[in-house]
């Protein structure tokens, strides 16, 4: 089935990926057989990198069974993950699926029919019915193979212990000796995980649990658990790649700058973080560029520095907006999200696939706002979401790739999800287009932005006026990085005025600076830009 209306918005963007294979750029695709860890790139057994853009599929609240089966047939929503680009689903589970008998046993129309979710059964039974009569674990099993036969990787994500809705900080499934997270427990559920995982190869990863938190949470005991946890998962299924997450809901991996994970195995070890806008929701209702500056540098120092000093991959395993209706902190913390995603190539999993919910918090139907469809499951809830999104499934770089100095890259656009090309009109001579289409810049040491391949060299020519190419360097503008976010590139144009790139539509224009400093309320994000390290160029 085709989205019509996504297709329209993001098609261009697709077309060119697939004829990028003629530049060397690993395309977004799906991979059987192991993955392993390669200083800050997952990749494949040639070395080639795999990109993981994945979509979060909840299968770990009460129900136990995947969401949206009683909405539209599976394949049918494999179908569209697949349409919208993604090649890898975080796959989540509760530990009592893999260690309590007596509900694994407990067959869909048994359990459905215990919580009350008839008209929810009776639509299971028109869309799927093969899961009707299955076990909880036979169903959860069949799903992986529906993910292998569509050609989507998976990655096991241990959500929580007791099914339901995640996470409480108080909730008895936060760390390790609350009084639903037993270590014993949890390891033989994670060693059943692991073996099952061994019948198909599209099962790619698994992430050890989700978002430790809580009173109990101690550092020394992380290092101690999650080293017996790797270990078990690791001699169970060697294949896998074993996913590591940190402390305070997995914001924080501080402490491995200075004390690394040792494990007997090496080439599979992968850390991930989330990161939502309230993960420092108070903080977004200052002035967007000291906000966006400082949170940057945080989430650098508490996670992201484990892939940008090489250490081991990151995989960003959760982070969303509400795609429903505007909300302030979302909108402003989306694009600082979006200039760090893109600069830093993360490895992702978007939260969430899900339009809605069998039965969430008491609520039957309830309908996810994140969501990337829609309530019925048939549909892009919000395709200017999805097209954003869409810039970050294709790696910008990777270590078989073409490597470029630091100081080349592609300008990315935070706000849009594009990048700034060439313009086909005389009169604009640059545009924002697909980032795979992208012109290739390089900063000079004397602060001007070279036309890569061409000597052309970039001109504010003033205010609301668009950007030019010159083709003598002492003719061009010195750009400079003018806020706290880093993100705006100001010069002072022919007319001695001081202005920041900007976009008109999308065309390249100079405007005045804004919102550099103490304005809370303006939105600076029209003029943010970011040179990001590319492989395309």
């Amino acid at each position: 089935m085709l989205l019509h209306r996504m297709w329209y918005l993001i098609s261009i963007q697709w077309l060119f990926l697939l004829a990028s294979s003629s530049i060397g750029l690993i395309q977004v695709r799906s991979q059987e057989g192991p993955l392993f860890a390669s200083s800050r790139w997952i990749v494949d057994g040639e070395g080639r990198r795999v990109k993981l853009a994945c979509v979060n599929w909840p299968s770990h609240l009460q129900p136990v069974l995947a969401e949206g089966l009683n909405m539209q047939p599976v394949d049918n929503i494999m179908e569209l993950v697949n349409d919208m680009g993604f090649n890898c689903v975080r796959f989540t589970w509760p530990l009592e699926l893999a260690t309590k008998e007596t509900l694994a046993s407990t067959t869909v129309k048994q359990m459905f029919t215990w919580l009350g979710l008839n008209q929810s059964l009776a639509n299971i039974t028109t869309h799927n019915p093969w899961v009707v009569d299955l076990t909880i674990a036979d169903a959860f099993e069949t799903m992986l193979e529906r993910f292998q036969q569509n050609k989507l990787m998976v990655v096991l994500d241990n959500h929580i212990t007791v099914p339901g809705w995640c996470c409480g900080l108080n909730d008895g499934n936060g760390f390790f000796g609350d009084r639903f997270f037993d270590p014993s427990v949890w390891m033989k559920g994670l060693n059943k995980m692991a073996l099952l995982a061994t019948k198909f190869p599209n099962v790619i990863g698994m992430s050890l649990r989700n978002e430790l938190r809580g009173p109990k949470s101690d550092v020394d005991l992380w290092y101690m658990y999650v080293r017996q946890g790797a270990e078990t998962v690791h001699a169970a299924n060697p294949n896998v790649l074993v996913i590591l997450s940190g402390l305070d809901y997995d914001k924080d991996l501080s402490f491995i700058h200075k004390r690394p994970v040792n494990v007997s195995f090496t080439g599979k070890v992968v850390f991930e973080h989330h990161w939502y806008s309230f993960s420092h929701s108070g903080a977004w209702k200052g002035n967007l560029n000291d906000a966006c500056g400082w949170i940057s540098a945080s989430i650098m120092d508490k996670a992201g520095f484990i892939a940008d000093e090489d250490r081991a991959p990151m995989f960003e395993s959760e982070f969303g907006i509400n795609a429903q209706k505007g909300d302030v902190n979302d909108d402003r913390y989306i694009n600082c999200f979006m200039a760090m995603a893109a600069d830093q190539d993360w490895d992702f999993a978007v939260w969430a696939l899900q339009g809605s919910y069998y039965f969430r918090e008491g609520v039957v139907g309830m309908d996810e706002w994140y969501g990337l469809l829609n309530y019925e499951w048939n549909d892009v809830r919000n395709p200017t979401w999805l097209k954003r999104l869409s810039s970050l499934q294709k790696p910008f770089r990777g270590p078989e790739m073409k490597q470029s100095p630091t100081n080349d890259g592609v300008l990315f656009h935070p706000q849009t999800g594009l990048c700034v090309l060439e313009g086909k009109d005389a009169g604009w001579p640059l545009s924002l287009g697909p980032c795979n289409d992208a012109t290739g810049w390089t900063y000079t040491p004397q602060e001007t932005f070279l036309l890569k391949g061409r000597n052309q060299f970039l001109q504010a020519a003033g205010a609301q006026k668009p950007v030019q190419l010159v083709k003598s360097e002492p003719l061009a503008s010195r750009w400079n990085q003018t806020s706290n976010s880093k993100l705006h590139l100001s010069a002072k144009a022919a007319d001695g005025i001081m202005v920041c790139l900007d976009v008109d539509g999308v065309n390249l224009v100079t405007n005045e600076c804004k919102c550099l400093a103490v304005d809370s309320s303006c939105d600076p994000t029209s003029q943010w830009f970011k040179l990001v390290k590319s492989s395309h160029i």
